[in-house]
């Protein structure tokens, strides 16, 4: 597949708001901290607003602005479509970009229902074109490093896993029904946009896999005004006009038990109504010679125990993750100088153009590490549904 791509590659990407401007400036910032194969040029970029589209495509530099993402998939000049769209959106664009035989890069999660991602999945396998997906917390400098430590051994045998990621802009009863309070777009809520990364990571870092879980699910705020928001509403009615209100439709917090198949087990927590919180995404893991935790809101250091070393020695160990000696943040500051959120997109950006050249034998997230986390999803809904333990291979 590598032999496709040249010394260009011709970027497609369909969405604008904050996801598209991530891809836009990652897209437009690899080349300059990584010596990549092939070039990445922003072509096309795609949204509903022509008006919208074209200001962000002189924004950010993209040659062209359209509003229909077939013209993506039909121009001959595209190599990749970069899908930044909400979440409904993405199981038919994925479909189309597969069979028009261009790579592709989804965000997370892959689709809204098991059903979608099973068919995206298949999809690209059919059509063997590469795949990504963006879990980008993977490229984390830290969080590199504690993959790392892990495949090393250096914590042993895994025990215990728990995940946070604690969110609270949500808590405002006035803030409107956007898209990802819908059921019908977003296929849940903070559990598939938040608890999607946590889930990867736990794959990712510690390379095992789900076997069955429990959950619970809860939505605090039933319904929500329809249209802008409106500060400070406590009626139906403001300067006599009535609001309309419509039915959140998915959970606003998900918690689930889970056991793993090397015999670990992990608690789990998403939720947009951790007040205090504004993107509280941490981890740890506790294994038989020692553990790692890490908190995304304290991005540049990882927590080590060694629980090998005397007991007078025995404690966590900071580790400022700046020096380079993990996979990512020698590409851009000398030592100490942190590197933050977009970084991890542009990192991302840098091992999707390696692959695509050849220059690296795999790529993660793929369509079917999406579909694993799609798995685990489903079961967790499905156990809250049935208030019962779920095994993975039933969904």
């Amino acid at each position: 597949m590598p032999d496709q791509f040249g010394k260009i590659l011709n970027v497609g990407l369909i969405g604008y708001r904050f996801m598209g401007k991530a891809h836009s400036n990652a897209w437009l910032q690899a080349p300059h901290f990584f010596d990549l194969p092939a070039h990445p040029v922003l072509h096309t970029i795609c949204g509903r607003s022509a008006e919208k589209t074209r200001e962000v495509a002189d924004r950010w530099g993209w040659k062209h602005a359209v509003t229909d993402y077939r013209e993506l998939t039909a121009s001959p000049e595209i190599d990749l479509i970069d899908i930044s769209t909400p979440n409904n959106a993405h199981w038919e664009q994925a479909l189309a970009a597969a069979e028009a035989g261009k790579a592709i890069a989804c965000e997370k999660p892959l689709a809204r229902t098991l059903s979608e991602a099973r068919q995206m999945a298949a999809a690209v396998k059919k059509a063997r074109v590469p795949n990504f997906v963006w879990f980008n917390y993977r490229r984390v400098p830290a969080l590199a490093l504690a993959r790392q430590l892990i495949e090393q051994g250096r914590i042993g045998k895994v025990y215990h896993v728990r995940a946070l990621y604690l969110q609270s802009w949500l808590k405002n009863p006035n803030m409107p029904l956007i898209w990802r309070l819908s059921e019908k777009e977003a296929g849940s809520g903070p559990l598939g946009d938040l608890g999607a990364h946590s889930i990867d990571l736990i794959r990712h870092l510690t390379g095992d896999e789900f076997n069955e879980v429990c959950g619970l699910a809860h939505t605090f705020i039933k319904e929500r005004p329809v249209g802008e928001m409106v500060e400070g509403l406590t009626a139906r009615t403001r300067a006599g006009r009535k609001m309309l209100r419509a039915r959140v439709t998915v959970d606003d917090a998900v918690f689930f038990l889970a056991r793993l198949k090397s015999g670990a087990i992990g608690t789990f927590e998403a939720t947009r109504f951790a007040t205090g919180h504004h993107n509280g995404n941490s981890f740890e893991i506790n294994g038989e010679k020692g553990a790692l935790r890490f908190n995304f809101e304290d991005f540049s250091y990882l927590d080590f125990f060694d629980d090998t070393l005397p007991p007078s020695e025995k404690g966590w160990r900071r580790i400022s993750v700046t020096t380079g000696h993990d996979p990512y943040s020698g590409h851009y500051w000398p030592a100490g100088h942190v590197i933050g959120y977009e970084h991890t997109f542009i990192n991302t950006v840098a091992d999707i153009v390696n692959r695509l050249a050849g220059k690296t034998r795999e790529f993660h997230a793929d369509f079917e590490d999406g579909l694993r986390c799609q798995e685990v999803l489903e079961a967790v809904l499905t156990s809250h549904r049935r208030r019962d333990w779920v095994a993975i291979k039933e969904v």
